[in-house]
C-alpha cells in the first residue's frame, strides 16, 4: 500500500469519516472508496459490489475476484440519559462495539468520571446538553432515569431530530403513560410507536447486568437493520 494511501486513510480514520479500503489482492494495489466518489477504470466494474459491502458494513473478498474490500464505518452515536446503574453496564458491553458514547444526567452527583471514566459526560438538563452534541437519524437514544422531567424532553428531541433508534427504561405502565404525554405534547401514533418501551429485548433477566445486556442485544440488532 502507498503511503499516500496510508497518509488519507489516517486523516480519514481521524474525521470519521466512512469509507471502503478496497485491495487488489493479486498486486497489492489498494485504493479509497467513499459513497459518491467515482472509482478508478480497474476496479469501477465492482462498483455494485463494493457499495453492497459498504451498505452491510462487511468486510470480505469480491466472488471469482482477487479484490478485497474492507469497511471503515463511522462509530455509532449512542446517548445514554441517565447515569444509573444500569448505565455503567451498558457502557461495559459497548467498550468492543462500534459506539461512542454520551451520558446526559443533570444530577452531578450521579454523572461523575469516577463512575463513568473516559466519557462524554454532560451535567445538563437536556434542553441544554443537546446544544452540545450533534445528533441526526443516525444517532441512538437509550433513556433510563423513569424521570419524565429529564427523560421526555431527550425523547422529544429524538423523535423530532428522527433517531434511528429510541428506548426507554420503565414499566408498560410507566410506558403507557409516557405515550400518552407525548401524545399531548404533538406528537403522532407512529412516532410514538418508534419508542422501545419498555427497553430491550425479552431475555427474562431482572438484574441490572441483565438489563443491560437485552438493551445492548436490542440496539445492535436495530443498528444492523439501517
Amino acid at each position: 500500500m502507498k503511503i499516500k494511501i496510508l497518509q488519507e486513510i489516517i486523516k480519514k480514520k481521524a474525521s470519521k469519516t466512512e469509507f471502503a479500503i478496497v485491495t487488489n489482492l493479486k498486486n497489492g494495489d489498494s485504493e479509497i472508496f467513499e459513497k459518491g466518489k467515482k472509482l478508478s477504470k480497474n476496479i469501477e466494474s465492482y462498483k455494485d459490489h463494493i457499495e453492497s459491502f459498504f451498505k452491510s458494513k462487511k468486510n470480505g473478498v469480491i466472488e471469482n475476484t482477487d479484490i478485497f474490500v474492507e469497511t471503515y464505518i463511522r462509530p455509532i452515536n449512542v446517548i445514554i440519559v441517565g447515569a444509573v446503574h444500569i448505565a455503567q453496564y451498558l457502557v461495559d458491553f459497548a467498550k468492543s462495539l462500534n459506539f461512542e458514547i454520551s451520558i446526559i444526567d443533570p444530577r452531578g452527583y450521579f454523572a461523575t468520571e469516577e463512575r463513568f471514566p473516559d466519557l462524554k459526560i454532560i451535567n445538563k438538563w437536556p434542553e441544554e446538553a443537546f446544544k452540545d452534541l450533534e445528533t441526526n437519524e443516525n444517532t441512538a437514544l437509550i433513556a433510563l432515569t423513569h424521570d419524565p422531567k429529564i427523560d421526555d424532553p431527550a425523547i422529544q428531541h429524538a423523535l423530532k431530530n428522527k433517531f434511528y433508534y429510541i428506548g426507554a427504561l420503565g414499566s408498560k405502565k410507566t410506558h403507557e403513560n409516557r405515550c400518552k404525554r407525548l401524545k399531548d405534547a404533538g406528537f403522532n401514533e407512529m412516532e410514538i410507536n418508534s419508542i422501545y418501551g419498555p427497553i430491550g429485548i425479552k431475555l427474562g433477566g431482572r438484574s441490572a447486568p441483565e438489563i443491560a445486556l437485552s438493551i445492548i442485544s436490542q440496539l445492535v440488532a436495530e443498528t444492523y437493520k439501517k
